[in-house]
């Protein structure tokens, strides 16, 4: 099957809009590397159906499309409300309980029960994306908040809450989360999305659920809240992969500092040669016009520039109209800037020297180096844990990057990093046989032709799986 490449990834939202088997083909022909699955939608039998149908593309096609299994996480909303939803005045006063009940002009039901005990007095309540702001007068510390309306409006159920300015004590892993969470392992997804992160530690749990499980998912911390920002060295160190969830960021913390927070987290992320999503309302006008506005096409583009591995849709795909006009102009976006501006080999924050791989990330950065002064159109690289390939495609090679694995889930997980293209081979006998081999898999892919150039990367042995340590210039004969 013949795909659309790009080196910028494409992670499309999976729901009713891309549920049949022919529209998920033609997005994935379009462009589509990675499914993602919100699980504050949909239900377990739904998001079976879609990973079925994924793995069944995978095995038909020969593609690794990747499933990244997104868990609500502490999202706070409000219950239900009564038909047709409530309107909120300007300077009225109503109440927040803890108690559940059908919301109206007076009480709303929140779902989070300490949240009397958390809330202080003038401290900011945001509901509906920050659409209609509420004010804290005063709490009882028990079940009850009272509070003025700043920016009134309609309120419908089951809208969502964002607390700036609270501490919140929700775990970051809900009871819904960690059934949602057993559900994903048991389906081998690749990539565990955690929501409304806020330290180091949040990762740290949620790995040791996994390892216990005795899976290999990877874990994406999504960047929402001030105290992720606040703790991101720590999170970055922590996580597998990072998404700037522009959302409830955007909610939590003032909308204007939102553009610098993208790039610093995509450099930091790049230092630490960990692949970063960038997310919410790129295409959103998309939706429900085939068009997309210029500054949407802008802020892709712009995405791509600042170092994204991966830019991703929600509602664009998952309940918009035009889900695979949606994946097309993407792909066109991406394409076009990596073709005439993309800053290919740009430097990065160079690693600590005591760091425990520093040798073979001196390998993976001199592969690049060499890449470009060679004018090699590949880099070849063997991995059974991934880190070559992470660590390559941090550099941002101007050459292509083939990453050969004996890992089968590895192979999916790597269609969501920047540039990484990854087959399956597992003879390793010497390290000649196996360059030999990998290389000619390449020509008989028309990936590669003779009278080309390009760069191997081994271990020897390669028998004893050890760190990257060898380079190698090949002229394909």
């Amino acid at each position: 099957m013949k795909l659309s490449y790009n080196r910028t990834k494409i992670v499309a939202t999976m729901g009713p809009a891309s549920a049949k088997k022919d529209v998920l083909l033609a997005m994935v022909k379009a462009g589509v590397n990675v499914c993602r699955l919100n699980f504050s939608h949909g239900r377990p039998e739904d998001h079976q159906k879609t990973i079925d149908l994924i793995r069944e593309i995978n095995e038909q096609y020969k593609t690794n499309i990747a499933i990244l299994a997104d868990l609500q996480g502490p999202k706070i909303r409000i219950g239900l409300v009564k038909d047709g939803g409530i309107h909120l005045v300007n300077g009225k006063h109503i109440n927040i309980t803890t108690h559940e009940a059908i919301g109206d002009e007076n009480n709303i039901y929140i779902t989070y029960d300490t949240f009397p005990q958390d809330v202080q007095a003038n401290e900011i309540i945001l509901l509906d994306d920050g659409k209609l702001q509420l004010k804290v007068i005063e709490t009882n510390r028990k079940d009850t908040v009272l509070c003025e309306i700043i920016h009134g409006g309609i309120l419908t159920s089951r809208k969502g809450v964002n607390l700036p300015n609270t501490k919140v004590s929700i775990p970051s892993l809900t009871e819904e989360d960690l059934t949602n969470l057993q559900f994903a392992l048991q389906n081998d997804v690749e990539w565990i999305g955690l929501s409304f992160v806020r330290t180091g530690e949040d990762i740290v749990e949620l790995k040791r659920i996994i390892a216990r499980s005795g899976k290999a998912s990877r874990v994406i911390a999504k960047v929402e809240k001030p105290e992720a920002i606040d703790n991101i060295d720590a999170i970055i160190e922590a996580t597998d992969g990072v998404m700037v969830a522009r959302g409830d960021l955007g909610v939590e913390m003032p909308l204007e500092e939102v553009p610098l927070l993208q790039k610093m987290i995509a450099r930091k992320c790049r230092a630490a040669s960990k692949p970063v999503i960038v997310a919410t309302q790129m295409l959103e006008s998309m939706i429900t016009t085939p068009r997309p506005t210029r500054a949407e096409v802008n802020d892709v583009a712009n995405s791509v520039l600042d170092g994204a591995d991966a830019v991703m849709l929600s509602g664009e795909t998952s309940v918009g109209e035009f889900p695979l006009i949606v994946i097309e102009t993407m792909a066109k976006i991406v394409r076009n800037v990596e073709e005439r501006g993309y800053p290919f080999n740009a430097p990065k924050d160079t690693t600590d020297p005591l760091h425990p791989n520093y040798l073979s990330n001196a390998v993976c950065e001199s592969a690049v180096h060499l890449a470009q002064h060679t004018n090699a159109v590949g880099i070849v690289s063997m991995t059974g844990t991934g880190y070559t390939a992470f660590e390559i495609s941090s550099h941002r090679p101007q050459a292509n990057t083939y990453i050969f694995t004996p890992n089968r889930q590895l192979l999916n997980a790597l269609s969501l990093v920047w540039g990484v293209r990854a087959f399956f081979y597992d003879e390793l006998e010497s390290t000649d046989k196996t360059i030999n081999d990998v290389n000619n898999i390449l020509i008989g892919e028309s990936m590669i032709e003779r009278g080309d150039v390009v760069i191997n990367t081994a271990s020897i042995p390669i028998i004893a799986k050890g760190k990257t340590n060898m380079l190698k210039v090949t002229v394909i004969e």
